[in-house]
């Protein structure tokens, strides 16, 4: 499994779909915006105007606003669902001939570095301006829900992350010198974890359409173009076996090493970091998509979308007294990909440090309920909007679980193609022995009325020659 780079700020992943700049405004689709820049227009106008002229000017801006509060009406917010990749790291591995081992990284391998915790304390805070007024000042613990994976660096990012959202205020410091409070992170061992940790091992399905992925031409034609590269790296890695599908920790290690200023060896020039960067990113398109990314959608990232939409469904109710507001998870680079190319709103591209997907689930002033999504992937810009395909920015609830239906399992297990567990054998097993037991049970009873009926036949018998005999 790799929980790769990339880093919060720089080129990696900053590339939208559409290729359009991100937009920078944290708005919900009010038109007051709209209605302000047509007044700001309008009085630029530095000839003089007549009365009858400022009338019509007046009366074509209300009409405008009147227009454009019809269409979008105002929104409220009801829900917001966040899943973001943890921060800055130290690689999860180094190359046999790497200069620097663990021993270089002052907490080994895969670890959170202080600027990951600075990542996640910027973010934490980015959230709380973005969802003031609808989420409290303080923490309210029935308000907000928070689940990672079970790795120090997703659990401590998690951690920054609460601290940057709610410094402790009033009642809740506990120490005056400290401007932090212990909120709750959940988690589950990584060996149970079908949610959040992707790509999701033991599903023999997934490995066949990996196998499968190995065939198509994409990635015969990448193993092709970079033969000469690949086999470079195998020389002065150490790594024999490397291939399209596995550079990616070379990369890795790379990236990181630079990030904190350790030089690199002779033979990593900018042109061998950004064909590895290439390979990189394709190594993400290889496991969520590239052939049959529906079916592989299925089996690994439509597991968590449909779990994100129950609990969105669930909140989706007029007059709702659900207490909870926002339910936050914290992963990895492979989580956020697995989610986004279920949506089929990947970009191809890596998601970086503290890159966070959003869900806002929306009110209409009708009553109809609305989703929106937003993909924050560059700490100095606001989330951008993400439209899921054949649908709005403000995609209807009901349409957004139409269209995303085909990706959401029904039977994870079935569709895996996952052997008999050691329960489903034991049920088995127990239902035949009682099986057994009640057939035998029935067949003494047969027997015993059976006996009954005749000694019952002798008895008549008997009686009955008496009778003839007296």
């Amino acid at each position: 499994m790799r929980q790769e780079l990339g880093r919060l700020g720089n080129s990696d992943g900053l590339d939208r779909p559409d290729g359009q700049e991100p937009d920078r405004s944290e708005t919900t689709g009010r038109p007051f915006c709209f209605f302000r820049l047509g007044v700001k227009m309008a009085f630029r106008v530095r000839s003089p105007c007549q009365p009858n002229q400022i009338v019509s000017l007046y009366l074509m801006l209300m009409t405008v606003f009147a227009v454009l509060n019809t269409t979008f009406g105002e929104r409220k917010l009801k829900f917001v669902t966040v899943l973001y990749r943890h921060g800055d790291r130290s690689p999860v591995r180094a190359y046999p001939t790497d200069p620097y081992q663990e021993s270089a990284w002052p907490q080994g391998f895969g670890q959170l570095t202080q600027i990951g915790m600075r990542q996640h304390f910027e973010l934490g805070q980015a959230l709380k301006r973005r969802y003031q007024g609808f989420l409290n000042e303080t923490y309210d613990r029935h308000q907000i829900g928070v689940r990672s994976t079970d790795f120090d660096r997703t659990l401590m990012s998690a951690e920054a992350n609460l601290a940057g959202m709610y410094p402790p205020n009033g009642s809740q410091v506990f120490n005056p010198d400290l401007k932090w409070q212990p909120i709750p992170v959940h988690t589950v061992p990584q060996d149970e974890d079908r949610l959040l940790l992707f790509p999701v091992p033991n599903c023999p399905r997934f490995i066949s359409l990996l196998n499968e992925t190995k065939h198509s031409d994409a990635f015969l034609n990448m193993t092709k173009h970079y033969k000469d590269l690949i086999e470079m790296l195998r020389n002065k890695t150490g790594l024999t076996n490397a291939t399209v599908e596995s550079v990616w920790s070379i990369h890795d290690t790379l990236f990181c090493e630079a990030v904190h200023h350790m030089p690199p060896p002779s033979w990593v020039t900018q042109d061998v970091m950004a064909k590895l960067k290439r390979l990189k990113d394709f190594s993400f398109q290889v496991l969520f998509g590239v052939y049959k990314r529906v079916e592989k959608s299925r089996l690994q990232g439509g597991v968590l979308l449909g779990q994100i939409l129950q609990n969105i469904t669930e909140s989706a109710v007029p007059d709702s007294k659900k207490l909870l507001k926002m339910m936050v998870y914290s992963a990895h680079d492979t989580t956020v990909v697995a989610l986004q190319s279920a949506l089929n709103v990947f970009n191809g591209k890596q998601p970086p440090y503290a890159s966070c997907h959003i869900f806002e689930l929306l009110q209409e002033d009708n009553g109809s309920f609305s989703v929106a999504m937003y993909f924050r992937n560059d700490s100095t810009k606001a989330p951008y909007p993400v439209a899921l395909p054949n649908c709005t920015q403000y995609c209807p609830l009901q349409e957004f679980v139409r269209l995303t239906k085909p990706v959401i399992p029904e039977n994870w297990e079935a569709e895996c193609q996952m052997p008999s567990s050691i329960k489903d054998t034991e049920v088995i097993i127990g239902l035949a022995v009682f099986c057994c037991l009640l057939f035998l049970i029935i067949g003494l009873l047969l027997f015993v009325l059976c006996r009954q009926r005749n000694d019952k036949h002798s008895y008549h018998h008997v009686i009955n020659e008496g009778d003839d005999h007296s």
